[in-house]
């Protein structure tokens, strides 16, 4: 009698999948590319994470209604392949997986610069190789473990981010402590204005903004291991929303009224500059420790779902076989392997150019970001399509303003795609992509042609 197929153990509960999405989002894109965006758009830039916000929020309740259609691990990568296509699905699948690693590159990144705060003299490139190699141990782990690993390194810089709104507000409310006397909401509007550059300004800041956001589609990836998964994905993706956007606008609407935008200092992390000035002991000590934690969260998650892609496209036949297999942990530990050494790319890039090597991974990684959330409107769009044509069941949890609202959020995706073009260490995103998508192509023509003799 043939075995039954192994498939990933539905461990994960509701507080895991919130935990999980939210660690993957609030990383590096927060804690150190604001600092930079801040420096380049002032006050402004809370526009920008509003604008952003508002086309997750879209792009996230139509993720929903799709998983709890069919909540599977492949997630966009299987939505992509029923409604939009094999080669849609299969480009997904691995672009998924290429924006996380340039991702996980990102956060590791960030690790070697935070690490520097106390230790200088330490090669950017050494905390980077450390902090991939314990993370990646971590992942061979059984997903419960990893679950509880992402909820408590999470909730690390969760109740971080809330000390540092009810801080600030308590200083701005009663001008207490030593940011007392100058902490005001009309810092937000008198150092040059709320739009001291200018729109535009604000616009070229989108590409930080749209990569901090990356990561809360993760829940898309828990979706195979939920536990109880048409009751736990439509809480976890309303509880996402309603918690990134609190976290982020919230945090850095406070961060620029405790202190002049024009006083931040564009290589410091803001939260590590403003709880030093805020005259706790050690608060500068603490929240760059919070930080490291906050990147290798996000560089966890990282590494959870580009395993569970490649598991997902082996499965399909769309990788090699390897990758479709799980180890006695029911652990996808062949893709998790592969993915940590194509990671050591980034670990190489800090040894080489350590100055530029932030802003280009994120920019790379943003391409295969901005097409995965395109994929998930379109192939909800279809998906309703079908619904309509009886051809599939009718999911109880809906999306709001279809489909008017799916293609006015992929053209705002498309405008984030062309402002890449503006910057020269963004731009290298635009070169990258035409290869990407080129080699994409030409694998699944080859792997059709392969496939093609076995069918006839």
């Amino acid at each position: 009698m043939p075995q039954p197929e192994p498939s990933l153990a539905r461990k994960l509960r509701n507080r895991h999948i919130q935990l999980i999405a939210i660690g993957g989002t609030i990383g590096v894109g927060l804690f150190l590319g604001s600092a930079k965006a801040i420096h380049e758009a002032g006050p402004g830039l809370l526009l920008a994470y509003a604008l952003g916000g508002v086309a997750i929020f879209f792009i996230m309740r139509a993720l929903g209604e799709l998983m709890t259609y069919r909540p599977v691990a492949g997630s966009f990568a299987t939505y992509a392949d029923e409604f939009c296509g094999p080669l849609p699905g299969f480009v997904t699948g691995w672009s998924y997986w290429f924006a996380w690693v340039a991702t996980v590159m990102a956060e590791i990144t960030a690790i070697g610069i935070y690490v520097q705060f106390w230790m200088p003299q330490v090669p950017q490139w050494f905390p980077s190789l450390i902090a991939l190699l314990a993370l990646y141990g971590a992942n061979l782990l059984a997903v419960r473990v990893f679950g509880e690993l992402e909820f408590w390194f999470a909730l690390i810089k969760v109740v971080t981010i809330v000390a540092l709104i009810l801080a600030g507000l308590f200083v701005i409310v009663f001008h207490a402590g030593a940011l007392g006397a100058t902490a005001s909401f009309s810092n937000l509007w008198t150092h040059g204005g709320f739009f001291p550059f200018g729109v535009l300004a604000v616009l070229l800041t989108l590409q930080i903004v749209m990569f901090a956001y990356e990561g809360v589609e993760l829940i898309g990836v828990t979706a195979g291991e939920a536990d109880n998964p048409a009751v736990v994905l439509p809480r976890a993706t309303n509880g996402i929303i309603a918690r990134i956007l609190i976290f982020y606008l919230g945090a850095l609407f406070i961060i620029m009224s405790l202190v002049p935008w024009n006083e931040l200092d564009p290589r410091m992390s803001p939260f590590v500059f403003v709880f030093g000035q805020l005259g706790l002991p050690g608060a500068g000590t603490i929240i760059n420790l919070v930080v490291i934690t906050a990147a290798a969260s996000s560089c966890n998650s990282g590494l959870f779902s580009t395993g569970r892609m490649l598991w997902t496209l082996g499965q399909r036949g769309q990788a090699p076989r390897a990758f479709g297999a799980l180890n006695s942990r029911q652990v996808p530990a062949a893709g998790i392997h592969a993915s940590a050494a194509v990671m050591l790319i980034g670990v190489a890039l800090n040894y080489l150019v350590p100055e530029r090597v932030f802003t280009i991974v994120t920019s790379i990684a943003l391409i295969g970001t901005l097409w995965t959330w395109g994929v998930i409107l379109v192939a909800h769009a279809n998906y309703r399509r079908a619904v309509a044509a009886g051809r599939v069941r009718a999911a109880p949890f809906r999306m709001p303003g279809a489909p008017f609202a799916n293609w006015i959020v992929l053209a705002f995706l498309v405008l984030v795609a062309v402002l890449l073009w503006a910057r020269p260490d963004t731009r290298v995103a635009l070169y990258v992509a035409p290869f990407w998508f080129g080699f994409l192509a030409v694998a699944y023509a080859r792997l059709q042609a392969r496939a093609a003799p076995a069918t006839t």
